[in-house]
């Protein structure tokens, strides 16, 4: 290829990066370079947006209720009586463990009631016709004593009898082994025939599902910032919480913040935070498969934190935004159409809109379009921003807000495809 051919190919290049850097909806009027004066820019002026005030974490879902069921006596598994990974109500029979000696146990101490019981009617015929003796020539206090000791034993003795009759029974209740709570129960470790105890381990686990925790550990100057922020305004019923799961899509359901731990983790300086979610059922429990949630016990989420009510912010749009080893900065207008370099600080931001927390004020004019050949203390031909990018800015926070949450906070300068470096 000779020199003429590939510098006519650098420029058809050039000239096709810059048109795809341009968004398609805005007029190429301010992209391209008029042949005298100032360049054409597209300006906008900062105003306030109302912006959802959003935290983004890493959690975890963790069940509300967890129990690992196990064995109270020894004895051997006769039936089993639930489908593994269905779910179960309080109460539920679970495991039969063989009853016989258990029967056996409680029938023997029955009769031992009995048999104390009989011993001790006779003991009080013997203390009573004793003390009708005393009364008398013939009677001893001697023997009025050793007939009251003897009843006073055998009554100890019938209590005795007692408990040891609701012990056997309370083992004999062990071999019906039932849920404590209601949820979803996992598979078991033994099956009929073999020998349980309360060695044996865990039989299985019950995991309760509606609702759900997901705890996240907050760093502690977010965790200040937070309280801070909400708690003037209602504490836990200010902010509301957000899922997003380990697919990308976001949880149809919003939760609430419970709990707040009462000691800081020293290793990581983070503080836990825990909220609540409700977990109802996708499809249904059948005979032959378990009931379907969406949110699982152990499962990785990203929990978003976000004020019930919108706060006004200072708006521009976010391809207005460059940024630089220094940070984040714009361009606005100053006196004699001056392109004047304004340092900023982010808030919380969209992908569209961007909060400026200090460096503007409402009403000045920021520069939005044409930046390509905009120079710090440049002068400019500023105009009205297109029409798209006008109407991008008055509904982007109206949409936003509908949504929930766009996604991630993109980094300062990299959204609305404009250059996230000049330097």
């Amino acid at each position: 290829m000779t020199m003429t051919g590939m510098f006519k190919l650098r420029v058809w290049v050039a000239a096709a990066t810059l048109s795809a850097a341009c968004p398609p909806a805005i007029s190429t009027a301010f992209a391209q370079a008029e042949p005298t004066g100032p360049p054409v820019v597209g300006i906008i002026a900062a105003r306030k947006e109302p912006i959802t005030q959003t935290e983004q974490f890493i959690g975890r879902i963790e069940a509300k209720q967890r129990v690992d069921i196990v064995a109270r006596v020894t004895a051997f598994i006769e039936k089993r009586l639930f489908v593994e990974g269905a779910d179960v109500e309080e109460g539920t029979l679970l495991y039969l463990l063989e009853q016989g000696p258990f029967q056996a146990a409680v029938a023997a101490q029955k009769a031992q009631i009995a048999q104390v019981e009989a011993q001790l009617g006779n003991a009080r015929l013997t203390t009573q016709r004793a003390r009708i003796l005393l009364g008398g020539p013939a009677g001893q206090q001697s023997t009025y004593d050793a007939a009251l000791a003897n009843e006073r034993a055998l009554e100890a003795q019938l209590q005795a009898a007692q408990a040891q009759l609701d012990t056997a029974q309370i083992n004999l209740g062990y071999t019906e082994i039932r849920a404590p709570i209601a949820g979803q129960i996992g598979r078991t470790s033994l099956t009929i025939g073999n020998v349980v105890g309360p060695s044996s381990g865990v039989l299985t686990t019950i995991i309760s599902q509606d609702p759900m925790f997901v705890t996240f550990p907050v760093p502690v100057r977010e965790a200040i910032n937070l309280r801070a922020r909400y708690g003037p305004t209602g504490g836990f019923g200010a902010v509301l919480i957000r899922a997003q799961l380990p697919d990308g899509r976001f949880y149809d359901h919003t939760g609430k913040l419970d709990f707040v731990n009462n000691t800081i983790a020293t290793n990581t300086d983070t503080i836990l935070l825990r909220g609540v979610l409700p977990n109802p059922p996708i499809f249904a429990q059948t005979r032959t498969s378990a009931t379907i949630r969406e949110l699982t016990d152990g499962e990785f989420v990203t929990v978003f934190l976000e004020g019930v009510e919108p706060v006004e912010v200072v708006a521009i749009p976010r391809l207005a935004v460059l940024a630089d080893q220094r940070g984040s900065y714009v361009y606005v207008i100053g006196p004699g159409n001056k392109a004047e370099e304004r340092r900023i600080q982010l808030g919380q931001s969209s992908t569209t809109l961007a909060a400026v927390t200090s460096g503007l004020t409402v009403g000045e004019q920021v520069i939005a379009e044409g930046l390509q050949r905009v120079r710090a203390g440049e002068t400019v031909s500023p105009r009205p921003a297109d029409a798209t990018l006008q109407k991008m800015m008055r509904n982007s926070a109206v949409n936003e807000d509908r949504a929930g949450i766009a996604g991630p906070t993109a980094p300062a300068g990299s959204a609305g495809g404009s250059p996230s470096s000049r330097r």
